[in-house]
């Protein structure tokens, strides 16, 4: 069955833009590159994150954010969300409180993808315990 995250996968017309702008943001560059295509690892599990060029997206899909989001956990959701907007994303969800310990947030890039952000509270208690999924 489902056994982890393997890549996030966004989409953005000028390839090499995108790949500049999430440099800035995760303040790393990529770790693999080919053409059409940058990947970059992040987080404590060393997620990837990866950017395709518009180009190959399939024929149907929906142009503009839309769809699943996911949120990757911040430690400071404020201070994230504030340097996602200086950088160029634009709002998308304000701040929502879900339950004591779980607050989400998410900007569109400037590339037109969601991008989530969350202060979990599990995320850390499973972190700390060592033990993915318990």
């Amino acid at each position: 069955m489902l056994r982890g995250l393997t890549t996030v996968s966004f989409w953005a017309a000028d390839l090499g833009a995108a790949r500049e702008w999430y440099t800035e943001l995760l303040g790393t560059p990529p770790y693999f590159e080919r053409p059409g295509y940058v990947e970059f690892r992040l987080g404590d599990y060393r997620h990837e994150l990866g950017i395709i060029d518009s180009r190959f997206a399939l024929r149907d899909h929906a142009a503009g954010p839309g769809g699943a989001i996911v949120h990757w956990h911040v430690d400071d959701l404020e201070g994230t969300l504030d340097r996602l907007l200086s950088l160029g994303a634009a709002a998308h969800q304000a701040p929502t409180e879900h339950g004591e310990g779980f607050v989400t947030a998410s900007v569109v890039d400037p590339f037109g993808n969601v991008l989530g952000i969350m202060y979990n509270r599990h995320y850390l208690d499973v972190l700390r315990s060592g033990l993915p999924g318990s």
